[in-house]
């Protein structure tokens, strides 16, 4: 993997553009994606984690 996985997370954000000499496929395409979604999950799952620390009624 070229750029190390920073440079991954980035391009699922799409806050960088992707390699035009990357292949693409169906089967990445579906991969990238989930990998996608597993990284907004994750990322909501830590902000309510935060905000039931710091918030606790």
């Amino acid at each position: 993997m070229k750029g190390g996985i920073w440079q991954q997370i980035l391009t699922y954000f799409y806050l960088r553009k992707r390699d035009p000499s990357d292949p693409t496929n169906a089967n990445i395409k579906m991969m990238h994606g989930m990998n996608r979604i597993s990284l907004f999950m994750f990322l909501i799952a830590i902000i309510v984690m935060v905000y039931r620390i710091f918030f606790k009624h």
